[in-house]
């Protein structure tokens, strides 16, 4: 008998604000697939709990195909491609970009739109332990429990902070309701030139892309069988329906309703848990 299942929790509140979510997945004696990791807000963290996370397109592509036992990817344009055989499984943290610092000591620019393996980042021996437990824990919230103690370990003193500007322009532009970068600039007393500069280096997309990423995320969180993409462009700030599949070309290399019919089994799965 096969498994299929799919889970969401929030962090620890000490990790809060550096990470959004934890997603917990687990499939066994389900048919072969493809699944395109889209362009989101957060940076991705995956530890693999079985088989490793076949990638064979990367946001770059010039990065060739690979598996990994632990990934981290920063933000991207693009999507990846990731397969799996019939089986897979692990917990995915979304990492708010800010959160880079706080637990990894570098911007998230420096990881922006490639994948690594965690443990140039976290080391093979903290990636080798988490995995270890999570194979011993015996459901998600323990599961959880154990990426929880081991991010608050990793947690660092010693990074230096991110501009208050920068901060505040991230919770306008990837958290918040849209807001034009001009209108942002001012808020912060920048230039919208300058407030790109900073922004770019320390996040590794610009203002606007970062705005495009954010508005493209919402929209496609909400979508559905029963969702009019017309009213699904004007709830999200897009210009019209047009709109909204140009940018889901350029984000997910297909249309909306393509992406959905690929995708669905996994977002009812995720929205009845």
């Amino acid at each position: 008998m096969g498994v299929d299942e799919y889970t969401q929790a929030r962090p620890a509140a000490a990790l809060r604000p550096f990470v959004g979510f934890y997603s917990g997945y687990r499939q066994t004696g389900v048919a072969p697939a493809r699944h395109r990791g889209l362009p989101s807000p957060y940076l991705t963290l995956i530890f693999t709990i079985d088989d490793p996370l076949d990638v064979v397109v990367h946001p770059d592509p010039r990065q060739r195909p690979e598996s990994y036992d632990a990934l981290i990817g920063g933000l991207h344009l693009a999507p990846a491609v990731i397969t799996h055989p019939g089986r897979q499984s692990g917990v995915q943290v979304a990492l708010h970009p800010l959160g880079c610092r706080a637990l990894f000591g570098l911007p998230a620019a420096e990881l922006a739109g490639s994948d690594l393996a965690a443990a140039d980042v976290l080391g093979d021996l903290m990636v080798d332990k988490i995995r270890d437990r999570l194979r011993a824990a015996s459901d998600w919230p323990s599961r959880f429990a154990v990426v929880d103690e081991a991010l608050l370990r990793h947690l660092r003193d010693d990074s230096p902070g991110v501009a208050p500007e920068i901060a505040y322009a991230c919770g306008r532009l990837l958290i918040g309701e849209p807001a034009p970068v001009a209108a942002v600039a001012a808020e912060v007393g920048w230039s919208p030139r300058y407030l790109t500069d900073r922004f770019r280096a320390e996040v590794g997309l610009r203002p606007k892309e970062a705005a495009r990423v954010a508005r493209f995320d919402r929209a496609r969180r909400a979508l559905s069988p029963a969702t009019r993409l017309a009213d699904l462009a004007a709830a999200h700030g897009f210009a019209d329906q047009s709109h909204l599949v140009r940018e889901f070309h350029a984000f997910a290399g297909c249309t909306p309703t393509t992406w959905l019919a690929d995708e669905f089994d996994l977002l009812t799965s995720l929205r009845e848990i």
